[in-house]
């Protein structure tokens, strides 16, 4: 199951660069979530140390903006289409990833 979100969430960010917005790396993720203009975080559970990512799943809860950790920083980099590995990523427009994003929601919310 939460193999199968992390999968979601990455093709989620694939579309939304190409068709929508979205924000790369934990500063920007941190103040999308603050504005509530996130309507997706997706973060890596492979970032060293875990404190640069820690206050985000409680700041996404209190904003009510679904939240999925993929496996891989290089994952999520690759997916943000970036040459570089990335701790987090929210989506600001879903743009072709609306009913994706949608799905992922209602499955956290489940």
């Amino acid at each position: 199951m939460a193999d199968d979100l992390s999968e979601k969430a990455l093709q989620a960010v694939e579309r939304a660069r190409s068709s929508g917005k979205i924000k790369k790396g934990t500063n920007e993720v941190t103040k999308a979530v603050e504005r509530g203009t996130a309507k997706l975080v997706v973060i890596a559970r492979d970032v060293n140390p875990k404190e640069i990512l820690m206050h985000l799943p409680l700041l996404a809860k209190e904003k009510n903006i679904p939240l999925v950790e993929v496996e891989k920083r290089e994952e999520l980099g690759a997916a943000a289409g970036l040459p570089v590995s990335t701790a987090g990523v929210a989506i600001i427009q879903e743009g072709d990833a609306k009913s994706l994003v949608k799905e992922i929601s209602e499955k956290i919310k489940a």
